[in-house]
Order: structure tokens, then sequence, then C-alpha cells
């Protein structure tokens, strides 16, 4: 039966090319040489009921005729959402597969237990794939939205105050607190938006709206350089479309006449 093989080395998929276009390997077998110390990881079957694997090889494949390999980011143009996701969902888990080969508790080896879990060989305490859970959100002033450059951007793109939500606090406390820690400001009627998954490499993001409250802008130089109110007519370079920043500031725009 064939079966859907997400290969990845590091951050980079391989892409089977289809003409002009691309998707992932189907087939019975791996369409990449497996060694016996390769860990293959079962992963939850596409809709259709076609079965899932995941493994992470040592090497680029290069010179291949039928095959490229692609970042998972840039992965999102060329795949179907449904592919791209269940990517992001292969990359977290291999990425947690990576990071617990030894018990955090006593430091002996860590075997699988079930598709998603693993147990530790030795003290027996369990694992499971965890994520980081961000808050995001876009903060309105009448006709102006509040966008901010964070010093990690690697280019001169603009996007919404976002954070990790703290031990301890609700997803809107952390909006509270992420809002006022890196731009000074208070808002109010924060309204929740959606959320997706950030799979570089493990993360929610959990989308909300607020409205300003009062305060001037002082940003916290450690994470922003730059920060400003800016009207639809007006915006700098925006997030691209697959995250959720750029699907707030989509569902802004279109509801907002300039």
């Amino acid at each position: 039966m064939k079966k859907y093989w997400f290969v990845f080395c590091k951050t980079d998929i391989m892409l089977e090319k289809v003409g002009k276009d691309y998707t992932i390997p189907l087939s019975e077998e791996a369409p990449v040489t497996l060694h016996p110390w390769t860990h293959v990881l079962n992963v939850t079957p596409m809709e259709d009921g076609t079965e899932v694997k995941a493994v992470m090889i040592d090497q680029p494949i290069t010179d291949n005729p039928l095959y490229e390999m692609c970042g998972l980011r840039p992965s999102f143009y060329h795949l179907s959402k449904e592919l791209y996701l269940k990517a992001g969902k292969c990359h977290e888990l291999l990425y947690w597969d990576n990071n617990t080969k030894f018990c955090g508790v006593c430091g002996a080896p860590m075997k699988m237990h079930t598709d998603i879990s693993k147990r530790c060989t030795n003290c027996g305490k369990e694992v499971w794939p965890q994520l980081a859970t961000a808050v995001i959100v876009l903060v309105h002033r009448g006709n102006e939205v509040l966008l901010v450059h964070a010093r990690n951007f690697k280019t001169d793109f603009y996007g919404l105050v976002a954070g990790f939500v703290e031990t301890g606090e609700t997803l809107e406390e952390a909006v509270h607190r992420e809002v006022k820690e890196e731009t000074g400001i208070k808002i109010k009627n924060i309204r929740y938006f959606g959320s997706q998954p950030w799979p570089y490499p493990c993360g929610l993001m959990v989308g909300f709206n607020a409205d300003y409250d009062g305060g001037d802008i002082h940003l916290q130089q450690s994470e922003l350089s730059k920060g400003a109110w800016f009207t639809k007519d007006n915006l700098p370079t925006i997030p691209e479309p697959l995250s959720i920043a750029r699907m707030i500031l989509d569902d802004w725009i279109n509801k907002t006449s300039i």
C-alpha cells in the first residue's frame, strides 16, 4: 500500500517534482535509503486514510531529477494546504524525537511507547510532544493599527505584537502583558481571532484583536527595533500569506475602507 513519505534534512523537506508542480513522495517503499539506525515515525494518516511516514536524513538529496529540497516555510507555496499542514506536523514530531533521546530524570535512553509518546527504559517516565504556545495581537486605534518590527526579523517587514504564554497565565493575560512589555501601551476589548500550528519548530499561535486604551509607544528595545500606527493606505511591508499575522491583517483590510 502506498504511503506519503515526509523526508526531512534538518528543516528542509524533500519534494517530488511532477511537471511544473510539486508534491510529497507517495510510494510503498521509502524514496530514500533507510539505515538500520534510521527512525521512521508513524504519523496520523491523511483524511482519505493514506498512511504517513516521517523520516530524518543526514544529507540533503541533490542532483536528482525527481526530487528537490525545500525549506518547510517556502513549501507552503508549492504544496496543497493539506500536505503543507501535514509536513508541519511531521517536522514537529521529528524535532521532538531528536530532542527526547534520553530521559530528563535519570538520563537513560528513551524508547517509543506509542506513535506519540516515549517511555524511559530505566525509570519509566513518559513524555509526549509539547507545544510552545504564543499569542499574537493586532491592536486597533480608530482606523489605525499598531505594527512592529522585531529585531529577529530577517527582512524589513512589520508584524504584530507577539510573545510566548508564561506559566500560570491565561491567553488574555498574556496578550495584555506582551503589549504592555513590548510597546508600553494599554489595551482593552480583546477578541479571539483564531489559531494556527506554527512548526518552527513546535509552536501554536493564538491570534487576537484588541483596542487601544491609552499610553504612548515605548518600544522594548531588546525585542523591537521599530513600531508605529498605520492606516490601510500607508501600510509597510507585511508578513507572508502563510502566517496568522497576515490572516488577521487581511481580515482587517477587507473589513475596513480607506
